[in-house]
């Protein structure tokens, strides 16, 4: 106490931008020391990039196969964070009350959201250094612009977020665990990451196109292999997703 009645530090809440920041830097330190986390985000995505840019198992058509494997890649990177990561996350933190206790604190319940999207830019970022790097390592040779690319992972972002969100915010922790997983890796099979959609039957082609990770894959392979401007289409599918998630997470999730 520095005088009668008055307290130093002075009680109460801090500002909210600084809760939200000390908020996200607690998600990522919490994500980074996940060990199945790591798995989903760091391991898989690299261990498939250099697997497959170094042994002939899939045909990816004309040019280095990094060249083709590396946007997808990337791609399925910003899901595994922003979608499988985070849904399996934020399901057990409902389920343990987690969720529950920080909604009662000082930090808004939007808040505490916007804290866990810094978190999975964080770790994108994070992600999209460490997989380009390898990518160059490997012969990578990138084209486009990288306005049409941030564009792409920030709508691809969004999209993977929300829906994220929706499935931890309404099915129990278990079944968010198994169903994340599920859909990571018929998103991987089918959705243009490894295997090119145009070795699929057509009918199953215009469908899978129409899924966020392959407007994503297929967006950032139009930029940075081909050299394409803005991939509007891919663009315009992956706002959808966006507003679809997000507006359902919102509407449907559930704090206990």
């Amino acid at each position: 106490m520095s005088a009668a009645g008055t307290y130093a530090p002075k009680p109460g809440a801090a500002p909210l931008p600084r809760m939200i920041a000390a908020q996200a830097a607690l998600e990522t330190k919490m994500l980074l020391r996940n060990g199945e986390q790591l798995l989903l985000t760091v391991v898989i995505p690299t261990l498939l990039l250099v697997l497959f840019s170094a042994v002939d198992i899939v045909d990816t058509g004309e040019g280095k196969a990094v060249d083709f494997l590396a946007p997808g890649i990337l791609a399925l990177a910003v899901m595994s964070t922003a979608f499988t990561g985070q849904a399996i996350a934020t399901g057990f933190e409902r389920r343990y009350g987690v969720l529950k206790r920080l909604g009662a604190s000082p930090l808004p319940r939007w808040g505490l959201m916007a804290a866990k999207t810094l978190s999975v830019l964080v770790t994108e970022v994070l992600q999209i250094v460490l997989l380009t790097v390898i990518a160059f390592a490997l012969g990578w040779s990138p084209q486009g612009s990288p306005v049409s690319v941030l564009l792409l992972l920030i709508l691809g972002t969004a999209a993977f977020s929300g829906l994220g969100l929706l499935m931890a915010g309404t099915l129990k922790a278990e079944a968010t665990l198994a169903a994340a997983n599920l859909v990571f890796l018929l998103l991987l099979v089918g959705g243009g990451v490894i295997v090119p959609l145009d070795k699929f039957p057509d009918a199953a082609q215009s469908v899978l196109g129409l899924l966020p990770i392959s407007a994503l894959s297929d967006g950032l392979r139009d930029v940075l292999q081909h050299g394409a401007g803005m991939p509007w289409g891919d663009l315009a599918i992956l706002a959808v997703w966006a507003v679809v998630g997000l507006g359902a997470a919102a509407k449907f999730f559930r704090w206990e």
